[in-house]
């Protein structure tokens, strides 16, 4: 019998990819607040946001546009080059 593993990122070849390294701190970075747009996710990323910047960290937010499909391409991009963090709410 075989077993299957479906890849959740929707990539067709799976790769192996090393984690980027983790900052040290968040001083000086611009952490992103993605809402996938499920129930309740922008309670959370609410709250990160005010604890965040009672730190003094900037912070961007970001919505997908639903979370039955995977950020669009031009999504992650913007993010990607506006951020150097990212945090994904994730609620119900």
């Amino acid at each position: 019998m075989s077993t299957t593993l479906m890849d959740p990122t929707s990539e067709l070849m799976s790769e192996h990819r090393e984690p980027l390294p983790k900052p040290d701190s968040l001083d000086g970075l611009t952490v992103g607040l993605l809402d996938i747009s499920k129930a309740r996710g922008d309670i959370f990323i609410d709250r990160i946001e005010d604890l965040l910047v009672q730190r003094g960290i900037k912070t961007r937010r970001y919505k997908k546009p639903t979370f039955t499909r995977v950020a669009p391409t031009e999504l992650t991009q913007q993010i990607a080059t506006e951020c150097d963090v990212v945090v994904e709410s994730l609620a119900d």
